[in-house]
């Protein structure tokens, strides 16, 4: 990341390059073992293809090799923002998201719907992935919790998934998740890491004991997870690190909610990719810097769905052709994380990124964008907390460092 100290003496404070960040969830993959192919490998992207040719290629290291990272934290880090010291709970960013009664002093945490069997054993950490409609049904019905010297409010997100705020004295985040991550195995108690945090985990592990009475005999969703717990973030935004008014069009609303939480206007967009282009045209002369998220491809990664990626992948490709007609001085493809279908879940793997500038230096190695082409971009393998400061200096926002 731009230290924020250092920031207004570099960046350039007034600029008509427009930057464009296209980010698809989960992009990296890993070989289908019968074809020895990952998902961008198998999948027709000419135009990634011809922009990666053209542009200049590499791969993001997330935050460290070897680790896996949340959505959170590695958009955090596409961001600029380290996420080792900015750490912000999923609950948090959701709630940013979603618009909820959120303020400093309120802990929020993700909900998952689930299915436990007759032993109590998590069956479907996701409950099938049960309808939006549902979840809005029963979240209804999870308001109706009520805990001494706590107030709370549950909302659905997407899908199985939700977020509850909790507001009251003496609650802090330092909790552990009753997620255990895995099927096959009992839900966990909420743990507190500290002494202080020990009224935080006794709200929660009481939510968790009324939620399953009044979830209890309903199917597929017959109890809830608990897990990301997180305060109100406080981070410098873009304008004042960058110098850069940023817009955020993303459908999902966790990742509304980490634009939020570094200062990013958000647009009022549909669900679709086409709507989603929609809003970028609509809002073109107003901003610097636009994010652009694409959810789909990470659900079909954690669901092992290799064919369903690869034809997700290939929606893109052609609306990724109508960006470019816009004329951004920078345009980027990349993906916050890896989520290989063979592996159904994140994963360490480096992520595939494509730089569109006039200033960019083109690989003949690097001619397709795909995991191997890439690595032999002349980006070669950075952070993905460093691909900011490269964006701004392709857009030539940064003043030179020094005599």
């Amino acid at each position: 990341m731009i230290s924020s100290e250092v920031t207004p003496r570099l960046f350039v404070p007034k600029s008509d390059v427009k930057i464009v960040m296209v980010v698809v969830d989960g992009l990296g993959g890993l070989p289908h073992p019968d074809t020895g192919r990952s998902e961008l490998e198998t999948a027709a992207l000419p135009n990634l293809d011809r922009i990666a040719a053209a542009g200049s290629c590499g791969l993001l290291t997330p935050l460290a090799p070897g680790l896996t990272l949340g959505s959170g934290p590695a958009h955090l880090a596409l961001f600029g923002y380290d996420p080792w010291k900015n750490e912000i709970g999923r609950g948090a960013l959701s709630a940013l998201g979603l618009g909820m009664p959120f303020t400093v002093g309120d802990v929020a945490a993700r909900l998952n719907f689930c299915t436990v069997n007759a032993d109590g054993l998590v069956e479907d950490r996701r409950a099938g992935r049960i309808p939006t409609d549902l979840c809005q049904k029963l979240c209804e019905s999870l308001n109706e919790i009520e805990i001494d010297g706590a107030e709370l409010t549950v909302a659905p997100e997407r899908e199985y998934r939700a977020t509850v705020v909790f507001r009251g004295d003496g609650l802090a985040e330092g909790v552990s998740d009753s997620d255990p991550q895995v099927n096959g195995v009992a839900p966990q108690v909420p743990e507190p890491r500290t002494p202080k945090d020990a009224r935080m985990a006794s709200v929660a592990t009481e939510f968790l004991y009324q939620a399953n009475q009044i979830l209890h005999g309903q199917h597929p969703a017959n109890t809830v997870l608990i897990r990301g717990f997180g305060r109100f973030p406080s981070l410098q935004g873009m304008r004042e690190v960058y110098g850069l008014k940023s817009l955020a069009i993303a459908a999902y609303p966790m990742y509304r909610g980490v634009a939020r939480a570094v200062g990013m206007d958000v647009a009022d967009n549909g669900l679709t990719l086409d709507s989603q282009l929609h809003s970028l045209h609509e809002n073109w002369e107003a901003f610097d810097f636009f994010y652009l998220h694409v959810k789909a491809t990470d659900s079909a990664g954690e669901d092992g769905d290799f064919t369903r990626k690869v034809s997700l992948l290939e929606e893109i490709d052609p609306r990724v052709a109508q960006i470019e007609k816009l004329a951004p001085g920078v345009l980027i493809v990349t993906g916050d994380h890896s989520t290989p279908a063979v592996m159904r879940g994140h994963s360490w793997h480096p992520v595939p990124v494509v730089l569109a500038s006039p200033w960019g230096i083109p690989m003949a190695a690097a001619s397709q964008f795909t995991e191997r082409s890439c690595a032999l971009g002349s980006i070669g393998q950075i952070p993905s907390a460093s691909l900011m400061t490269l964006a701004m200096a392709h857009a030539r926002r940064l003043h030179k460092f020094g005599a």
